[in-house]
């Protein structure tokens, strides 16, 4: 018989539990056997001691076998994107309907913020109307109307993973390579997917700082994945400055609607195109990863990625006309206050996990589980990594709600921006490619 206090004294000593003692944990995750108390000490112990690769896996299967496995009846193939975590990444409120008009169903189930990271569902939150937790009934007419639904995963989907998630980002467990493989994958798989793909984030703004980390947690999430029957590929992708020049929900809102509506370019297309030629061509959509690229960037610049955008938040409580007049209907903060640089110089590195917390710390984020988010604030227009500024040209505009928070923030901004003499090497967006 397996109990709390005897797992978590294994994974203490260096031992890992039994397939059996893990698939016992997550469900006493699931139904509350297990206590807040454990759950936060199991966590602390697999982020100091980890599980292994075949530990991995057992809880990853264990955590997805706690609730529903979704299956489906659809023309088209089940696909879908996760991202690791980085900042001003919203590229999955792009490349969900692109994928969608490119023949594919993308039953996106995604998180809220962790730690320095935005949340797409925070982020969806900022417009008005929008609910992101749908019944299984829900989700499945609005993937039949939209080609794409980004939800929250129901009580009935991976419910040990809900638990284990909200005191991963409370007792500083969020960066542990065994418990992020688990808590993604856990979801992912429950989904029904016929392929996914993973943008393994690298760089300052991620919760992986280094390439050789990176490639680590690739790899294992690739393996974990394809031993469950998904057909699986990881990008690593840089993130040593935010992917979209906004931080901050309704801002990064704005910056998704700026790429769907206006023209097909920029890092936002960029990475959209890698990771969904990559998906088409796993789910038989296209020939090969280039012609699936370009049908990205085609659903992006012809709009039909807007349109299923459009039909999404529709379809989810959001305006009828929002893809036409988002501007109108994404809240705005009461104080904007432009930070100029103090001399003239090279932007020669961004501290995207400090301008993370900034926003965090504005109210954008959450600082203890519970916390209300305030999506009207964050950071626009920051500057590119390598941009040549002259003294008083902008750094980046703050949005607060109040002066004070405003004065913080600056304070933050200038400590996360270094400007030098020399320009810097900026990194290729797209690094490698795993699996």
């Amino acid at each position: 018989m397996s109990d709390a206090r005897s797992i978590i004294a294994k994974l203490r000593q260096r031992q890992t539990p039994s397939r059996e003692e893990l698939s016992w944990f997550a469900q006493g995750l699931a139904d509350g056997t297990v206590t807040d108390a454990q759950a936060g000490a199991f966590a602390m112990a697999v982020c100091l001691n980890g599980l292994g690769d075949v530990g991995r896996v057992a809880l990853t299967m264990a955590m997805r076998d706690s609730g529903q496995v979704l299956d489906w009846d659809l023309d088209g193939p089940v696909l879908d994107k996760h991202s690791t975590g980085g900042v001003g990444d919203c590229v999955s409120l792009v490349l969900a309907p692109a994928l969608a008009a490119c023949g594919a169903y993308v039953p996106m189930i995604s998180g809220r913020g962790l730690g320095h990271t935005g949340g797409t569902l925070d982020k969806l939150d900022a417009i008005p109307g929008v609910s992101t937790e749908l019944s299984e009934q829900r989700l499945r007419d609005v993937l039949t109307k939209a080609g794409c639904a980004i939800v929250g995963a129901t009580a009935k989907v991976a419910p040990a993973d809900k638990r284990l998630y909200a005191v991963r980002d409370v007792t500083a467990t969020v960066e542990s390579m065994d418990l992020i493989t688990a808590s993604i994958l856990s979801k992912k798989l429950a989904a029904g997917l016929d392929g996914l793909v993973l943008d393994v984030k690298v760089g300052s703004g991620a919760f992986m700082k280094d390439a050789e980390a990176a490639r680590a947690l690739a790899d294992a999430l690739v393996k974990t994945a394809n031993a469950a029957g998904c057909k699986t590929t990881a990008l690593i992708t840089d993130m040593s400055q935010p992917l979209a020049p906004a931080l901050g929900n309704a801002l990064e809102v704005a910056e998704a609607m700026r790429t769907l509506t206006g023209p097909a370019q920029g890092p936002l297309v960029e990475i959209s195109a890698a990771l969904g030629g990559v998906l088409l061509a796993n789910g038989g959509l296209v020939n090969d990863v280039q012609a699936g690229a370009d049908a990205i960037v085609a659903a992006i610049s012809d709009g039909r990625a807007a349109e299923r955008f459009g039909t999404m938040i529709a379809a989810m409580g959001g305006p009828l006309h929002f893809v036409e007049n988002w501007s109108r209907f994404l809240p705005e903060a009461t104080v904007i206050r432009e930070i100029n640089a103090r001399g003239p110089g090279y932007i020669c590195a961004i501290d995207g996990e400090a301008l993370g917390l900034a926003v965090v710390d504005l109210g954008g984020g959450r600082k203890a589980e519970g916390d209300v988010i305030n999506p009207a604030v964050g950071l626009s227009d920051v500057a590119r990594l390598g941009s040549k500024l002259s003294k008083g040209q902008p750094l980046c505009v703050i949005h607060a709600a109040r002066p004070a928070d405003a004065d913080r923030a600056e304070a933050a901004v200038r400590r996360a921006i270094t400007i030098g003499r020399q320009a810097p090497d900026v990194p290729d967006l797209i690094a490698e490619r795993v699996g």
